[in-house]
């Protein structure tokens, strides 16, 4: 199916809600294990027959969402199907990575229990990070935050509250790097360092510039 074919393709079949969405339960092609829900809106499932890789809409943000389009972890696509309701997509794709942004193969991870919900223990990826891949990861959960908005998360706060002030924590964790550094204590930088970081993939976010952009102005720095 070319563009144009998927163009004028007729998706008025699916029943889609007051909102223009279709909720999208995902599945890996190999393992049969439920990856994640989203949702779609007839745009992003037009771009998504189109690149052949799932994009959603963010209902928070009010976007299209291509999935792994930070991290690298696309969701290549297999089929699409529909049910007998005509209002749930069920996709079949092929995982690249992780399709959870706390490194998990599935996004459902958590049991629940008589004591709440329990996490099943460590990240499936336990070899040591490096900088740009603790970045990637640091910034799928940024995102994630600023899409949907989990009540009583700290980045949540920060985006609901605006530049203004995460600009301000920008400044403030910017000063105390220079303090742990001339205090020249290790542990100390390291935090100091790491607050200073996620504030500034914060600002990124908040100002839609894409941690990808950075890397390649950075690489025109070796000199």
């Amino acid at each position: 199916m070319d563009a144009k074919d998927i163009q004028g393709l007729d998706l008025s079949t699916i029943r889609w809600d007051a909102q223009g969405l279709v909720p999208a339960i995902v599945q890996d092609l190999e393992t049969k294990e439920v990856l994640m829900l989203a949702y779609m809106n007839e745009e992003s499932l037009r771009r998504t027959l189109l690149e052949r890789k799932a994009c959603y809409y963010s209902r928070s943000r009010q976007s299209l969402w291509l999935k792994g389009e930070t991290s690298g972890h696309f969701q290549e696509i297999v089929d699409i199907k529909f049910d007998c309701d005509q209002d749930t997509l069920l996709l079949t794709v092929k995982q690249i990575g992780m399709a959870c942004h706390e490194n998990y193969f599935s996004c459902f991870h958590y049991d629940l229990t008589s004591e709440g919900f329990k996490g099943k223990g460590e990240p499936e990826v336990r070899s040591e990070p490096t900088l740009g891949r603790a970045l990637e990861l640091l910034t799928e959960v940024i995102r994630s935050r600023n899409m949907e908005r989990p009540e009583g998360a700290y980045t949540t706060y920060l985006f609901e509250k605006g530049i203004d002030k995460i600009l301000k924590k920008v400044g403030e964790e910017s000063a105390e790097v220079i303090i742990a550094a001339k205090n020249a204590d290790p542990e100390e930088i390291r935090c100091e360092v790491s607050d200073l970081l996620y504030h500034v993939l914060v600002m990124l976010e908040e100002r839609g510039v894409e941690v990808s952009q950075v890397s390649r102005e950075l690489l025109k720095r070796r000199k």
